[in-house]
């Protein structure tokens, strides 16, 4: 479709967040447009680790409306611009092209977003709370928990001892106040690591 519509040429595509880091690496495109909901390694944590990487290419974070919370943790971790997975097509031009002009894009019910929290600070003077308290690699673990795989199949992804998945698991538990593997993809579901249709 991007082809069709600009002046665009797609070099890469990624099924999961750990291949779209690998991809990025060794294409080094301008511009990455990143699903938030992608398997093994999500979308926030595929784009903190491309940042962090010091690649040069721009991140276009696609999300849902049920993943709005996120946003500021996205803009925080250095995607360019944040849209709505509903976007039409020429929503997604004009996105890539702002951003591959140096610029910021929210799609326009995002800003809105942005403008109530604002509000929000300014009647009550409090900060709506959108810090993640788990560490970058008890978000990994958390998703491959949601996603159904094993402790022992964790640990031989991460390349950790089973041991060190299982105190994670705990830690992710005791940080988040959850008790069990319900409440735990509940949580999932509710922050967009998960969905029901994967």
């Amino acid at each position: 479709m991007l082809e069709v519509l600009g002046d665009f040429e797609v070099v890469g595509e990624a099924a999961d967040g750990r291949a779209a880091i690998q991809i990025v690496e060794k294409l080094d495109p301008d511009i990455v447009i990143m699903d938030v909901s992608m398997p093994l390694l999500n979308g926030l944590e595929a784009t903190r680790q491309i940042k962090q990487r010091k690649c040069g290419a721009k991140v276009l974070a696609l999300l849902s409306d049920s993943q709005t919370d996120i946003l500021y943790q996205l803009l925080a971790a250095g995607a360019a611009g944040c849209i709505l997975k509903d976007a039409d097509a020429a929503e997604l031009v004009r996105a890539i092209a702002e951003i591959h002009r140096g610029n910021t894009y929210l799609s326009p019910s995002l800003s809105q977003t942005m403008v109530w929290d604002y509000l929000h600070l300014a009647r009550t003077g409090q900060r709506k709370n959108y810090e993640d308290p788990l560490s970058a690699r008890e978000r990994e673990v958390l998703q491959l928990i949601a996603e159904g795989y094993s402790n022992q199949e964790i640990a031989g992804m991460l390349y950790l001892s089973v041991k060190t998945v299982e105190a994670h698991k705990a830690h992710i538990m005791e940080k988040l106040h959850l008790r069990g593997r319900i409440e735990l993809l509940k949580y999932a579901l509710k922050k967009g690591l998960i969905s029901l249709d994967d």
